[in-house]
């Protein structure tokens, strides 16, 4: 197998750590280009070269982390990861780590976390590796690694999201939300919403945030029903798909071009919190990304008529 052969092999999993340490699809992708450069341009033929481009990630996307946290302290609003359609790396093994570890819920939770821990934590706790690996990476001792893993479950313990368990009842859910959703039905949405439902959105200050920063059942089920069906008539389409592991939906115009998406926390049968990200900076992996301004004031006029 060349090199080329081998890196394209573990592609996948270098991606899946580097977005659970950065929550960036962009600087996840940039730092798996950067590993394959250092890898390509290394005469050294590493004993393992999945221990070797693993290590390596790590330790970019550590760097990048440290960086980028200053920007997120600036940022305008509320900031959420970028929103990722497919996990590229599955292990039948960790399915169930790898669905958790992904969620909004849980990349947030992460940001409570020194990159270092965040790192250490995602290696371990994620994708299984072993301190040895682990220590190699990072540049720390086994002991130490072991503490940082410690610390890390501490800072993640009390607040680790829970989810719906069975993935079909959820999507079923989901299935029936997006349509009362489209129909304007407010007493279709407040039987499938908890009584503390949260609706928060992610515009960075670059687009609308239509209906974010709203909680309680009347107010957000009202705020939906007089929301959506108006979108629907100028041609808008939303497209149930999940994100970021979890129950959610691509909203198009009526060119196809992405305005936001929707990830949906569902537990003990309602939804919990709908996190939109309507950050223009954030979607262009989804897809080309609409004018969302131009889309809500073309809402705003079906709603008058």
């Amino acid at each position: 197998m060349t090199r080329s052969e081998e890196f394209q092999e573990l592609r996948p999993l270098l991606f899946s750590i580097a977005y659970r340490i950065l929550g960036s699809v962009a600087e996840a992708e940039d730092a798996v280009q950067e590993t394959w450069l250092r890898y390509d341009a290394s005469p050294a033929v590493p004993a393992s070269a999945k221990a070797y481009l693993s290590a390596a990630v790590t330790r970019i996307s550590i760097n990048v982390l440290r960086s980028a946290r200053v920007r997120r302290e600036e940022y305008v609003g509320t900031w959420f990861p970028e929103p990722l359609l497919t996990d590229p790396y599955q292990d039948p093994e960790r399915s169930a780590e790898l669905a958790d570890s992904v969620s909004m819920a849980a990349l947030l939770l992460l940001e409570r976390l020194s990159p270092l821990e965040r790192a250490v934590f995602v290696l371990r706790e994620v994708f299984g590796f072993g301190f040895g690996e682990i220590a190699s990476a990072v540049g720390r001792s086994e002991a130490a690694c072991r503490q940082l893993v410690v610390r890390a479950r501490r800072h993640m313990g009390a607040g680790r999201p829970r989810f719906e368990a069975d993935r079909r009842e959820r999507e079923e859910l989901a299935a029936r939300f997006f349509d009362a959703l489209a129909r304007g039905d407010v007493d279709g949405l407040r039987e499938l919403l908890a009584a503390d439902v949260r609706l928060v959105a992610d515009s960075g200050g670059k687009a609308p945030q239509w209906a974010g920063g709203v909680s309680g059942v009347g107010e957000v089920s009202r705020l939906l029903a007089t929301l959506l069906p108006p979108f629907v008539r100028t041609g808008g389409a939303v497209q149930p798909h999940p994100v970021n592991g979890q129950p959610g939906a691509i909203f198009r115009d009526r060119d196809g071009k992405v305005v936001n998406t929707w990830a949906l926390d569902i537990l003990d049968g309602r939804i919990q919190t709908i996190r939109t990200v309507t950050n223009p900076d954030k979607l262009g992996h989804v897809g080309p990304v609409a004018d969302a301004w131009a889309v809500l004031r073309e809402t705003q006029r079906a709603r008058r008529r």
